[in-house]
């Protein structure tokens, strides 16, 4: 099934943000690479693609997983989560309609 994680950074995030990206992307390349990843990436705090020191007020990913409860342990093992990049995220059920 496919699960949407919905996250909120912290206030200040950025550089927390910046120095955990690589290990987050590597978990991220791994479910692309297993064929589990439909899309990720970061909200910028201003309406630009590249925020640059505004930085980000959190991130979106769909992923598939077994079950709600291996996804909840994914997104709890994040390096965001360990490096205090995220106030919150949230782990819900995702039935993809559209394309």
């Amino acid at each position: 099934m496919l699960y949407a994680f919905i996250s909120q950074d912290v206030e200040n995030s950025l550089t927390a943000r910046l120095e955990a990206r690589p290990d987050h992307v590597k978990r991220l390349q791994q479910l692309k690479q297993q064929g589990r990843l439909i899309l990720a990436g970061p909200h910028p705090a201003i309406d630009n693609s590249d925020p640059g020191p505004a930085g980000f007020t959190g991130s979106l990913i769909v992923a598939e997983f077994e079950c709600l409860s291996d996804a909840q342990a994914w997104a709890d093992d994040d390096p965001y989560v360990h490096a205090g990049v995220y106030q919150s995220m949230t782990v819900k059920p995702f039935n993809r309609v559209l394309p």
